[in-house]
């Protein structure tokens, strides 16, 4: 029952973050500041998103719940990314620019970027949730939120997420035949790592400094 929860909250938080996904991929420069709607969303409804969840494991025996709420977002993303299939706006030709723009960076310098995603995601994710838990979610609270994440797209740093998302839509629209697979499959692997590498670098601060 514990684990089809967990299932249940990360294909919402999945769906959540494609939305946001498919906002940037519509116009970018916009779409890098209503991304966020789609981490509030996670927040506010409790939602399990693997790099709001990978910076807080406590022990290595709860990596296997982890890895249950990195498949439910990739869950939600597919059936995101299904639906775009509906959508009149050229989301399939936006989302290729971004997948072939990561496999012709490589899958070590996206991996090594994607820790910056990281660092920001736990950041972000601390003060909204400390927030909500202690007056209801001040606008203070969700400022490093709503800063962040056009932080991060604007860098180009990857969320393994949001990238599930793109991915996807390309995977959806494209001849099976045309995908590189090994490449997509290794530059995803090593966002995926990155991001959880990064989610954890604030472990290096001393306790006092993380309240």
């Amino acid at each position: 029952m514990k684990q089809l929860t967990l299932l249940r909250q990360s294909i919402f938080a999945g769906i959540m973050i494609s939305i946001g996904g498919w906002a940037f991929l519509v116009k970018p420069a916009i779409g890098m500041f209503l991304f966020s709607v789609g981490l509030i969303g996670v927040i506010k409804y409790a939602a399990k998103l693997y790099t709001g969840t990978a910076g807080f494991v406590e022990h290595w025996s709860d990596l296997p719940d982890l890895l249950l709420i990195l498949l439910g977002n990739i869950l939600g993303c597919a059936l995101v990314a299904a639906g775009s299939l509906c959508s009149p706006l050229p989301l399939s030709e936006a989302a290729e620019t971004v997948v072939l723009g990561r496999l012709t960076n490589g899958w070590f310098r996206c991996g090594v970027l994607a820790i910056g995603c990281g660092i920001l995601m736990s950041f972000s994710v601390e003060f909204a949730r400390r927030g909500e838990k202690t007056n209801g979610g001040n606008i203070s609270d969700w400022l490093p939120l709503l800063f962040a994440i056009p932080v991060f797209i604007f860098c180009g740093f990857p969320h393994c997420i949001a990238d599930a998302f793109y991915n996807l839509v390309y995977i959806f629209s494209t001849p099976i035949d045309s995908i590189s697979w090994g490449a997509l499959l290794a530059y995803y692997v090593s966002i995926v790592v990155g991001n959880f590498v990064g989610c954890n670098i604030y472990r290096l601060l001393p306790k006092t400094s993380q309240r």
